[in-house]
């Protein structure tokens, strides 16, 4: 992958989550477990992260 890129992929089911961490796996680019999206390395996109770590694997 090129640098300043991270993939994120929902690993965890969000039923019966918070409706605040269904909304940030949203706006994170994730629907289906097991789908992934690479997005840019920012501080903002970290934060969202950090907010579902439970319901996510990240790599690169």
């Amino acid at each position: 992958m090129a640098d300043n890129k991270i993939k994120v992929t929902l690993v965890k089911s969000v039923i019966g989550t918070k409706q605040d961490h269904r909304a940030t796996v949203r706006g994170l680019g994730l629907r289906k477990l097991n789908s992934s999206a690479v997005l840019e390395d920012t501080p903002a996109v970290r934060g969202m992260i950090h907010k579902v770590q439970y319901l996510v694997k990240v790599e690169g």
